[in-house]
């Protein structure tokens, strides 16, 4: 099976395909979870599925899974492949689709090549792995893993009021299997980088070795609100201020860290935001990301510490409500040395590295070996129309995957 390659076109246009489906009238991509968009692209991927001849099984979460078995392996635990098909809002085509394709896509060059089984393999698609319109992201796989009540789950509220349950029934992939309902032998999940890493040094391939831990919390800092012009600022409440300075002395803490901490406010809003009123309200999120959970909880202790000053210091009440928490994950130093062999043979370069952003990976982690293929993303852009990554190193992490898979299929 050395000389064994995927079918590079196959793939390519399916890529292309999916990425086009769940656009809206402006164009954009926008196949958020459990959305109608989301929908169209499931029943297309089930479609490849079912062409692909593999038994397609959804759960109560609408994680879907195409699993590739024959009665002398059935029983035993799977290889699992996979990622998302959900995107955020204005997407690029490839965070998350290149995963799931590629899984499906290493099963069936395996299928074609009759290839012997020693286990299954499944491809899997996660529901909600954005959290753009339901929180916390990443849900389904940590739902699957059991890091999550299902019935909570199925009960959260989307930012359009919708209930994910009921959304997932609407669209008909609210599943009848448990969540859980098997353990898999181990977990690969191929990713574009979005990130400038592997372009900028010239690498190929990247071996994800390790995953930043994730803290997210909103912020609600009340002031007083007031005229814009009478008011003296020795005299201010001001929530906008108290706001700007918690900015602040976030970016400072993460820029002067001995680790890679990063530090984000990616949302905010003012009441009554009108420009000649002082805010009385300002609220906003926090996205705290570090590999090391030790400087992770330090940074938290000092934001929570800047905080209680700051709302002495300033006049004004802060409130911190924690949206997301997740500890670092560090993979399978097995199957990150399977990915760097496999590069090895193919005469691709390789470094080991952490993953910036949170993925399925890191759930599934808690429940089997696990570990993840970065390929190059030009610009380091995502999240994004422009994202893109080269057809042949598509391939290439498609052809890496293709060889772990039935390392440990072989297994």
């Amino acid at each position: 099976m050395s000389n064994l390659t995927i079918n590079a076109d196959r793939l390519l246009h399916r890529i292309e395909e999916l990425g086009s489906i769940g656009r809206d009238a402006q164009g954009r991509l926008v196949r958020v979870a459990a959305s109608d968009m989301d929908k169209l692209g499931r029943d297309r991927f089930v479609g490849w599925l079912e062409q692909g001849g593999l038994e397609v099984a959804i759960d109560r979460i609408g994680n879907i899974f195409g699993i590739w078995r024959d009665d002398a392996n059935a029983g035993q635990a799977p290889v699992m492949l996979g990622s998302h098909i959900d995107t955020v809002i204005d997407a690029g085509i490839y965070d998350g689709c290149y995963g799931v394709l590629a899984g499906l896509e290493a099963i069936e060059s395996l299928k074609e090549a009759g290839f012997a089984l020693a286990r299954p393999i499944v491809v899997a698609a996660f529901t909600n792995e954005e959290g753009v319109r339901f929180s916390p992201d990443m849900m389904g796989s940590l739902v699957f893993a059991g890091g999550r009540n299902l019935g909570e789950a199925l009960a959260s509220i989307g930012t359009d009021g919708t209930v994910l349950g009921k959304e997932l029934e609407r669209i008909g992939y609210a599943g009848r299997h448990e969540p859980g309902f098997f353990k898999p032998h181990a977990y690969v999940e191929l990713h574009v980088e979005q990130g400038p890493v592997l372009e900028r040094e010239g690498i190929a391939v990247g071996a994800v070795e390790n995953l930043q831990g994730i803290s997210w919390q909103r912020i609600t800092i009340d002031g007083e609100a007031n005229h814009a012009g009478t008011t003296p600022m020795s005299m201010r409440r001001d929530a906008g201020v108290a706001a700007a300075r918690v900015i602040g002395f976030l970016a400072d803490q993460a820029s002067a860290s001995s680790t890679r901490t990063v530090a984000t406010v990616g949302t905010i809003a003012f009441e009554p935001n009108a420009i000649n009123v002082i805010p009385s309200r300002a609220t906003f999120t926090i996205d705290l990301r570090d590999p090391n959970e030790t400087h992770l909880r330090k940074m938290e202790a000092a934001l929570a510490a800047f905080l209680e000053k700051l709302a002495a210091s300033a006049g004004v009440t802060i409130h911190a409500e924690s949206l997301a928490r997740f500890e670092p994950v560090t993979f399978d130093a097995g199957i990150v040395s399977l990915i760097e062999d496999g590069a090895r043979a193919a005469g691709l370069s390789c470094r080991r590295m952490t993953s910036g952003a949170g993925h399925d990976a890191q759930m599934i982690a808690r429940i089997a070996p696990s570990a993840m293929i970065f390929v190059p993303s030009r610009g380091g852009i995502s999240h994004n129309p422009a994202e893109f990554t080269a057809p042949d190193e598509l391939v290439a992490g498609a052809n890496i995957l293709l060889g772990v898979a039935a390392r440990l299929a072989a297994d």
